[in-house]
Order: C-alpha cells, then sequence, then structure tokens
C-alpha cells in the first residue's frame, strides 16, 4: 500500500483534475479527508501543502503532491526526492509594498529606514524564505551582518535582530499594510488581490509548481518502489500529453521522403501503405509549438491532416531509468 498526501486548498481542484486526466478516478473528495481511488495499491489522505513535505520526509506518507514554494520554506529539499515536476499550479512569491511608497527597490527601502533607525516589518506565511530573502540584500549586510532577522509567530519568537521583523500570517496577508507590515510576502498568479488591496510587487522571489515528492526510503523499498513508478508514469504522461500533439497526414509516395527530410521534428513516424495505390500514411507525435511552422510544408506536400491532443504520452524507457537509478 502506498500512501499519498494530496494538497488541499488552492492545489486541490487542479490535483484532483489532474489525476482524472492521468486515469485514476477520486470519490469523495468532498466530504472526507481520506476520498477512495480507483487503485487498491494506494491511500489517499488529503492535507495542507505546508505540511506534506514534513509528512513525507518523516515517512508518514509515501509520496505527495506539494508546491515547490513549500518545499523550500519546510527546507525539507535534503530530506525527501523531489521526482516529477507536474507543471501545474503555476504561482509566484512576491514580495509586495504599498502603492503609496513609490519605490521599486525594496533594498532601497530598507536602506532608508535603517539609516533613520526604523524597523522593517513583513508579514507572510513563508517566514524562513521571508528570513533567507531579508538577510541576502546588500543593506542587510552592510548594517547587521550575520544576525538573523527576527520571526515572531504567537507561540514563539527567534532570531536576534529586531530592525527586521517577520511576522507569520494567517490568511490575508495582503490587508497587513500599512499599519501592521511595511511589506508582505505571499503567492499571486494575476496580481489583481494585490492591486485591489493597493499593493505593488516589486521583488519576485520565486515561481513555484506542484511537484510529485517521494520519501527516500519508500524508493529504496522494492514493493513500494515499483508501486510508485506506475504513479510516476501515469502522472509523467499527463505532463508530457500536454505538450505534444498526434497527428495523421496523408502524403503522395513521390512526397513521402521529402516530407520526412523536411520536418525534423517527425521523429520515428509510423508509415503505412493506403488502399488506394501510391499514397501512404504517416502517423506521428510533435511538439504543439511546432504545427504552426509545419503547415506550410504540410500544405505542399500532403493531405488530410488530422491533429489530435493526447490524454497522456508515457516515456516508459524514462521511468525505467529512473527506477533503476533509485534502486542503486
Amino acid at each position: 500500500m502506498i500512501k499519498l498526501a494530496l494538497p488541499k486548498g488552492s492545489l486541490e481542484r487542479a490535483t484532483f483534475a489532474f489525476f482524472e486526466r492521468a486515469g485514476y478516478k477520486i470519490r469523495g473528495q468532498d466530504r472526507t479527508y481520506r476520498p477512495q481511488i480507483n487503485d487498491d495499491q494506494i491511500e489517499i489522505k488529503v492535507l495542507r501543502p505546508q505540511e506534506i513535505p514534513i509528512f513525507v520526509a518523516e515517512g508518514v506518507q509515501d509520496l505527495g503532491i506539494t508546491g515547490s514554494d513549500w518545499i523550500r520554506e519546510t527546507r525539507s529539499n535534503n530530506s525527501i526526492s523531489t521526482i516529477l515536476d507536474l507543471e501545474f499550479g503555476k504561482v509566484k512569491l512576491v514580495l509586495a509594498v504599498p502603492e503609496s511608497l513609490g519605490s521599486n527597490s525594496f533594498a532601497q527601502i530598507c536602506r532608508e529606514r535603517w539609516e533613520r533607525g526604523d524597523k522593517i516589518r513583513i508579514s507572510t506565511e513563508y517566514l524562513n524564505i521571508a528570513s533567507d530573502y531579508l538577510a541576502s540584500i546588500p543593506p542587510y549586510k552592510d548594517y547587521f551582518g550575520s544576525k538573523t532577522p527576527k520571526q515572531i509567530t504567537p507561540w514563539w519568537t527567534k532570531g536576534d535582530n529586531d530592525k527586521a521583523s517577520i511576522y507569520l500570517s494567517f490568511g490575508a496577508t495582503e490587508a497587513k499594510p500599512p499599519e501592521d507590515a511595511d511589506a508582505i510576502i505571499d503567492v499571486t498568479e494575476t496580481g489583481t488581490t494585490l492591486d485591489q488591496n493597493g499593493l505593488v510587487p516589486i521583488e519576485t522571489i520565486l515561481t513555484s509548481t506542484a511537484y510529485l515528492v517521494a520519501n527516500p526510503f519508500a524508493l529504496k523499498e522494492p514493493r513500494k518502489r515499483e508501486k510508485i513508478l506506475d504513479i510516476m508514469s501515469m502522472l509523467k504522461g499527463v505532463v508530457e500529453g500536454s505538450k505534444k500533439l498526434h497527428i495523421f497526414v496523408n502524403v503522395k509516395e513521390e512526397n513521402l521522403d521529402k516530407l520526412v527530410a523536411e520536418m525534423p521534428a517527425l521523429k520515428k513516424p509510423t508509415i503505412s501503405k493506403l488502399s488506394d495505390s501510391g499514397w501512404y500514411s504517416v502517423n506521428t507525435i510533435i511538439d504543439k509549438e511546432f504545427l504552426i511552422s509545419a503547415i506550410p510544408k504540410l500544405r505542399k506536400l500532403a493531405q488530410g491532416l488530422v491533429v489530435h491532443e493526447p490524454r497522456q504520452i508515457l516515456p516508459l524507457e524514462e521511468i525505467e531509468s529512473f527506477g533503476n537509478e533509485k534502486a542503486v
């Protein structure tokens, strides 16, 4: 049995839709944190994405889906295996300040505040990322050297620099400035919410997508590893399928070699004779971005183009190679 943690919250809907496209049917996710899946070797639990890297690292869960922002925030990079970028749930983690400040440089804002002996206050859910970021800007090093910014939560406070304070936010982070914070660090997709609250993003700290992560010990256990590779194959098939097109095209015999020669993206096509003498069918997979540039050549050399968007393309040889590496 593979224990799989799926995320609650902003990634939830996209994750369940992704699994549906991969061929998994999940039932009951609207009513329970332990939904059922059409694979009796998988046991699902729904958790907050913030928690998933820790539970996977501790072995409480074998697999999980979480954002790369939370992998970094929980500092789990070295204790879990990030085995697949699922390429959905893309957000930016930005530093935003009130529009009234009229500055596009956070470093400059900080320098001016610290020159006057004032504090800088940041509100965020990402205490570690905010602390690392703040300590990395040149004015901080100039004024405070190796001191660590102060992190403040309802339960504990740590850090030795009260001129740079980071407050844990429990949501509605964009509502904190200007009374409770000078800046925020928060995720955004379009920037609309920030704009509606009079905030301007002036630094992008990182870009995050959803990742499939695994417990390293689960990957070393032969039976679990094989099942993890099966799941990985199905999910990677969706990732690859979203980038490709399956095309069928008919071509006269005299144009066949020219068509294949002039279209290098037609890798290892399947070529079949048609019932009409002198005609062939070419069946292959191409990158989506190649289709527009291919149309002029196809129009001149071929007929009857049919295009399908595949639900999945499973690169089985890559998965098997990954499995062999992890088994060593």
